[in-house]
């Protein structure tokens, strides 16, 4: 027995055990699994020291700036970028298809009563519901071989903006805010424009920032109004006053960030007081369309009553554009049934409907960013989560389907006026040049300067990155 009170075989246990630990750490040091800041790029700056601070891509990038225009309830394919003659003229036939995953069934082929007419100097064919947009098909890749993994809106949507089905990843917005940082300090890097009718499934986890700091997410604006709820001080308090308030608080913080220079998450959250304070000068004049010319409005279609909220998304996503906000997300439909894209009962009434909201405001966007010299560095990207079926469900609707649909992607380093890959003759799942969402969001990255494989944040014991372990950049559809 030891003066202790402990045997000597107690005591080397201890201390052994205890030495093997600090060789352990060391060695989970060395492979990542410690605390260590996050790294987009070379050269990045600790993010407890300004996470939006500008920042240098992998390359010279296209792009600096992304609206993605996102139809939500999935639009059908065969109804408005992707004509298929062989499914009209086998129309009323029975087949067996995958309705869901692993069911198989019976259903009967439906063609589309829509015209498609030959555009622009490409000649791309392009439906009569989007007459307006197809002026600007000279513009556009049209990728008509999309696939995803869900026949869920639920998980294919969050495919959609995360790369994942699984919800708690970082959406893309968030890596490009993230990978660029901002050149707007008074203005989030990331805003997201959501349906008067509501937000799509999930909802913000589609904007969400996942594991990486609260900084990252989008912040949703209104179009009308204060941008954001609660921006404006309740109580009478002069600017003077609050910048006193928040200097104060700003010191009384600074020790505390000190002691905790690794925790991301806490500077993110004390950086986003300062945010909320610029807003509120900078934010109102974002939204306030007053200034904008009769013409540009009409442009975009404000004169109408059916497409003047979606209109009004658009132009304000091109006036943030010129603010430097970084990533602008724009949804099209919100609710359930026929107030978004889920044209369960009848395809051809649903699209008409969703088609006239968007139609010229989406034509009037292209046209406005590319006369002021903007779509040159302003990617925009158009897709729903997922596709409709070739075959009918009840008499005149469709349902989902994620092995073939259409997106398309304008400007910022894209190649206009070109179609890439095809669905089966009868626009049923990609058949030539397939391109997965992780093939999609490859790209987009590619455009803002980016290899996907590169950008990387540490996370649950290994880097992550947007495209997981997959992706392959759509090199046919770049200029």
């Amino acid at each position: 027995m030891t003066p202790c009170g402990r045997t000597r075989r107690e005591f080397l246990w201890q201390t052994g055990c205890g030495f093997t630990g600090v060789a352990l750490s060391a060695l989970l040091h060395e492979d990542g699994f410690a605390p260590r800041r996050a790294e987009g790029a070379e050269g990045v700056a600790p993010l407890a020291i300004d996470p939006l601070s500008p920042k240098t891509p992998h390359f010279p990038a296209k792009a600096k700036n992304v609206i993605f225009l996102f139809m939500y309830g999935g639009p059908s394919q065969v109804d408005l970028f992707d004509p298929k003659p062989i499914l009209n003229q086998k129309n009323g036939k029975t087949i067996d298809i995958e309705v869901r995953k692993g069911n198989v069934a019976k259903a009967t082929l439906m063609g589309t009563p829509r015209g498609f007419s030959r555009s622009g100097r490409s000649g791309i064919e392009i439906s009569d519901l989007y007459s307006n947009l197809a002026r600007q098909v000279d513009d556009m890749a049209i990728i008509r071989s999309m696939y995803a993994d869900s026949f869920a809106h639920g998980s294919a949507i969050v495919q959609m903006n995360t790369g994942s089905v699984f919800q708690g990843k970082p959406c893309l917005g968030s890596w490009v805010g993230y990978g660029l940082g901002t050149s707007n300090r008074d203005l989030p890097s990331f805003v997201v424009l959501i349906d008067p009718r509501g937000g799509p499934i999930n909802g913000a986890t589609n904007w969400s920032s996942g594991y990486m700091p609260a900084t990252y997410q989008g912040t949703q604006f209104r179009t009308q109004g204060d941008p954001i709820l609660d921006l404006s001080p309740r109580a009478p308090v002069t600017r003077d006053e609050q910048r006193s308030q928040l200097d104060l608080l700003s010191r009384l913080n600074a020790p505390h960030e000190a002691a905790r220079s690794h925790d991301s998450e806490l500077a993110a959250r004390i950086a986003s007081y300062e945010l909320a304070f610029r807003m509120q000068a900078s934010a109102p004049e974002a939204v306030d369309l007053s200034a904008e010319s009769a013409e540009t409005k009409e442009l975009y279609g404000l004169n109408s009553e059916r497409s003047a909220d979606f209109g009004r998304k658009c132009l304000l996503a091109r006036r943030l554009v010129e603010r430097g906000v970084r990533f602008i997300q724009i949804y099209s439909g919100g609710g359930h049934n026929d107030e978004n894209w889920d044209a369960h009962s009848n395809v051809d009434a649903n699209h008409k409907l969703h088609c006239e909201e968007t139609d010229r405001p989406i034509a009037g966007l292209l046209a406005d960013l590319k006369r002021r010299g903007l779509l040159d560095e302003t990617l925009v990207v158009w897709s729903g989560e997922f596709g409709r079926m070739p075959t009918s469900q009840g008499s005149k609707g469709r349902d989902h389907n994620p092995k073939g649909f259409s997106a398309w992607l304008a400007g910022g380093g894209v190649k206009g006026g070109v179609v890439h890959g095809a669905t089966d003759e009868i626009g049923y799942a990609a058949a030539d040049d397939k391109v997965h969402v992780h093939d999609l969001h490859a790209t987009i990255l590619h455009l803002l300067g980016f290899d996907h494989k590169r950008l990387t944040y540490f996370h649950g014991g290994r880097d992550q990155r947007l495209t997981d372990v997959a992706g392959n950049v759509v090199k046919n559809i770049l200029a």
